[in-house]
């Protein structure tokens, strides 16, 4: 009786769903021995209800509507815990300047290697670090010089494969903002694969980098689910794809890959498949907001005419100015400058974003620190994390007016950039946090803006557009914290070329 029982159980204890039950009663034990108490000037504290996972579930649920519960609770200052990790939230804006200029209090180093450890396979060693953060501004110099080639492969793209579009053709939305972006954006980073089925290696990478990109931050997650080892598979293979042989057959790679590849190829303990992680994880960073900012863009200019027809006089302006035509064969060309002054342009764009993004700005405390916020001083724990959450800023009705609705001129004053937002009677030190803050701040912002400012250009100077039957999207909320928010379903509209 008591060797087959034994047998049973570990049977049944060592398939999947058994050591994911067992983790569950072993972080349950952990999680009430060592529950954590709020320390004298520490702000309130929420454990949440699940040992461990703490808040994690309701965050997943709705994390804006989580956290605005918080603070009409708690206010402005508070501590949450998800998935065994404490993070501070800072909800007023004139606070953002005392956290995000502390530099030797916090550290993000720490926490974005372990983010990209843990779902790009990519290690960032000590004696890397330094380097890595030197060579941001080249890094950001060469990015900015590849305006040109963007432009130049979006061009080619549009014209092999909508310059026959006379009649009305159907897709989805956000499928078809996916496809265009993310092949601009491989072809003017890596070249062209000189194979004869090149456009089948880019369909086969996209298909795999879909599936990654829905359920990336599955990695993060400290229980074993079944779809992850399938997941790990698919990483694995898009990995294999940056390998150096891979990219040394590519044609027409970029100056900035040829750089990165001779900076990785300096460290000599790095093996090949890590460099490859590398070159992976800069290519989803280059795309990954880029695609979903896109779709949102072109989804609320849709539903708006007024827009879309005010954009198009901006572009007709542009193009008499530079003494260009509309030539039915995409052959326009823009410099960044030029692009830079198209006011009604950007304020769409800023928009977008003021709307979708959920970029939150991260700080890990690297000992323990008492932290002076104007009015109080507030005590953080070594190793625990302070955040900036943007939605907050964004969606504040008194810094913008009706901020739920889509206003394309919200960034434009007297035909001017508007850059100057107040709340309580003060100008508010930010007003726009996409692209993170400080020494977090993403170094390839300037160039996903160009790419969304030259598809755009394209698609309304070129295309009549319209949705074949509206529905509101909802976002889905799959990233919680990380980056721009993707759509819960797609949308079908068409299109044709404009006569």
């Amino acid at each position: 009786m008591g060797p087959s029982w034994l047998q049973w159980l570990l049977k049944h204890l060592l398939c999947l769903p058994g050591l994911a039950f067992a983790t569950v009663l072993l972080l349950l034990a952990l999680g009430v021995r060592g529950r954590r108490r709020r320390r004298p000037g520490e702000p309130p504290l929420i454990n949440g209800c699940i040992p461990f996972f703490g808040v994690f579930f309701q965050m997943k649920k709705n994390p804006y509507k989580s956290i605005q519960d918080y603070q009409k609770k708690y206010g402005n200052i508070f501590t949450l815990k998800i998935i065994g990790n404490y993070f501070t939230f800072v909800l007023d804006p004139f606070q953002y300047p005392l956290v995000l200029k502390n530099h030797k209090k916090f550290s993000f180093e720490k926490f974005k290697c372990e983010f990209v450890k843990k779902i790009f396979l990519v290690s960032i060693k000590p004696h890397m670090a330094k380097e890595l953060k030197d060579s941001q501004k080249d890094m950001q110099s060469k990015l900015l010089d590849m305006s040109y080639d963007l432009m130049q492969n979006m061009k080619h793209i549009m014209k092999e494969r909508f310059l026959q579009a006379k009649n009305w053709e159907t897709s989805q939305l956000y499928k078809f903002c996916r496809s265009l972006i993310f092949e601009v954006t491989y072809i003017t980073f890596y070249g062209k694969d000189p194979g004869t089925n090149s456009g089948e290696v880019i369909c086969e990478l996209l298909k795999n980098f879909v599936k990654f990109d829905n359920e990336f931050l599955s990695f993060l997650s400290p229980l074993p689910t079944l779809s992850l080892r399938t997941l790990k598979n698919v990483r694995e293979k898009l990995i294999q794809n940056f390998s150096s042989e891979h990219i040394s057959n590519m044609q027409e790679t970029s100056e900035i890959i040829k750089a990165r590849k001779i900076f990785l190829d300096k460290f000599t303990d790095l093996q090949d498949h890590e460099k490859a992680a590398h070159h992976f994880s800069f290519l989803w960073a280059s795309v990954a907001n880029t695609i979903p900012v896109t779709f949102w863009t072109v989804y609320y200019l849709l539903q708006h005419p007024e827009a879309v027809a005010v954009l198009r006089d901006e572009i007709d302006h542009l193009l008499q100015s530079t003494g260009q035509k509309k030539e039915p064969d995409f052959s326009i060309q823009f410099t960044r400058e030029q692009l830079d002054s198209l006011v009604y342009l950007e304020s769409i764009i800023n928009e977008s974003f003021r709307m979708t993004s959920i970029s939150s700005n991260v700080r890990f405390s690297e000992e323990d620190i008492t932290l002076n916020l104007g009015n109080e001083d507030v005590n953080l724990r070594k190793g625990d994390n302070i955040i900036i959450y943007p939605p907050f800023l964004h969606y504040d009705p008194e810094i913008f007016e009706q901020p739920e609705k889509f206003k394309f001129d919200r960034f434009v004053e007297d035909g001017k950039k508007k850059t100057t937002f107040f709340k309580r009677g003060k100008e508010v030190p930010y007003f726009l946090l996409p692209f993170g803050s400080g020494i977090s701040k993403c170094p390839g912002r300037f160039l996903a803006v160009l790419e969304i400012k030259q598809l755009l250009i394209f698609l309304f100077m070129y295309f009549d557009l319209e949705f074949i039957e509206f529905k509101p999207l909802e976002f889905s909320n799959s990233r919680i914290l990380f980056g721009i928010q993707c759509p819960e379903s797609d949308i079908s509209f068409k299109y044709k070329l404009r006569c």
